[in-house]
């Protein structure tokens, strides 16, 4: 073969390389940052759930009923509700779990609040567990669910005063939902990002060793446009501005998933007279509550019993 045929196939080879990995990237790519569910993406490994024994343990005398409710896209979501088993309610706790995790991971803290005088109602965010959706928005969608459900519960359980606790998904929802509907009283916020578009790019560098803010705002840019929604509205910082709630943030310093840089700006955006923040010395993204451990939940007790109404 002459040199100048070699030089072609080489050519045919390259463009046919680059063609390829276009597609990859511009369909397929973005499509990991935003379906939950697509088949591939299921075969990432899930977030386990965290150790909870710091306050473990069992009442027979706990209520629980699972139930669905259309949300305002009509998109049914799936949730379950767990009743206090004092005879005082002090609130509702909507339980907001993080990115391919669901809401059975909160079925030992939602025996800890019933004990502690308070329903909690832990939600399978869309696309999660059995709640429907194909994707997941970072919060433009979910803080309307939140919304939604709280309609819900206000209509067929009768319940007026809510607060919500989120983690690291869960807790950039949160954020969104407290600026978004002033019917939650209160929130404990843990391990969220501020900006959507920053965290992509944060994840890109962790995995893949460096980060180019172009390629990593084209690859959210596309997946808003996969998901049919707006990556620039996935910003729980802006929705700080508007949370007049009393809040507590709560970050580990040594969280490498999500810096507690975002938990301290999303802090400072807060304009509540009612925030706390707290540095879990020593903790990383999952295990919060493990390093926490007593003293951690005895002080959020402490803060969701001032913060309620009832």
């Amino acid at each position: 073969m002459s040199n100048v045929n070699k030089l072609k196939r080489f050519k045919q080879v390259l463009l046919v390389v680059v063609l390829i990995s276009f597609l990859v990237i511009h369909f397929f790519v973005p499509r990991l940052i935003t379906e939950i569910q697509n088949p591939v993406v299921g075969l990432i490994k899930r977030n386990r759930n965290v150790s909870f024994d710091v306050v473990s343990g069992t009442n027979s005398k706990i209520k629980t009923k699972e139930f669905e409710f259309n949300s305002f896209d009509n998109t049914i979501l799936s949730a379950n509700i767990t009743y206090t088993t004092s005879d005082t309610l002090k609130g509702t706790i909507i339980l907001l779990h993080g990115i391919r995790s669901s809401k059975n991971h909160f079925s030992t803290l939602s025996n800890f609040l019933s004990e502690n005088g308070y329903n909690t109602v832990a939600l399978d965010s869309r696309a999660h567990g059995k709640s429907g959706g194909q994707f997941c928005t970072f919060g433009v969608n979910e803080k309307k669910d939140i919304k939604t459900l709280i309609d819900y519960l206000e209509t067929n359980e009768s319940l007026t005063s809510f607060g919500l606790w989120g983690q690291s998904l869960g807790g950039a929802i949160g954020l969104q939902a407290m600026g978004y509907d002033s019917r939650i009283q209160f929130g404990i916020i843990e391990s969220a990002f501020s900006d959507f578009k920053t965290i992509v790019n944060d994840y890109f560098n962790l995995h893949a060793g460096f980060s180019f803010n172009p390629f990593s705002n084209y690859l959210v840019n596309r997946s808003g446009e996969i998901a049919e929604f707006n990556p620039n509205d996935a910003k729980p910082i802006t929705y700080c501005e508007s949370i007049q709630q009393p809040i507590l943030i709560v970050h580990g310093n040594k969280d490498k998933r999500i810096d507690i840089k975002y938990a301290k700006a999303n802090y400072a955006k807060i304009p509540s007279d009612k925030k706390e923040f707290i540095e879990i010395d020593g903790a990383n993204h999952l295990n919060v509550w493990f390093v926490g451990g007593d003293a951690y939940f005895t002080r959020v007790l402490q803060f969701m019993n001032v913060s309620s109404i009832n």
